[in-house]
């Protein structure tokens, strides 16, 4: 049973706490991916360690570049369709170091 309201302190609420990401190596890494999405493919973008208001910034500027949709989630970034080569001239045009990964 947890305490949801104290005549002391009025309504009680738990912290939420940050997500933990791993710490990456310092390499921005572009993947495409179809699996789970009816065949519709995906770039994503893992290994930037940048807070979720900053990587929203960077998605939109993506999704500008590639004129197309994507979102950001677990703090990776998903942009619509196999735009592989235009993220990564856009991310090395900002100073990072960006490899292909995947097939």
């Amino acid at each position: 049973m947890t305490l949801v309201y104290s005549t002391e302190t009025g309504r009680i609420k738990e912290e939420k706490q940050k997500p933990e990401r791993p710490k990456g190596d310092g390499i921005v890494r572009i993947q495409k991916q179809t699996k789970g999405r009816k065949g519709k493919g995906v770039s994503i973008v893992t290994g930037l360690d940048l807070e979720d208001a900053a990587l929203k910034l960077i998605a939109a500027e993506l999704k500008k570049v590639c004129g197309c949709g994507g979102s950001v989630k677990d703090g990776n970034i998903e942009i619509q369709g196999d735009a592989r080569d235009k993220i990564k001239a856009a991310l090395e045009k900002k100073g990072y170091t960006v490899k292909l990964a995947g097939g």
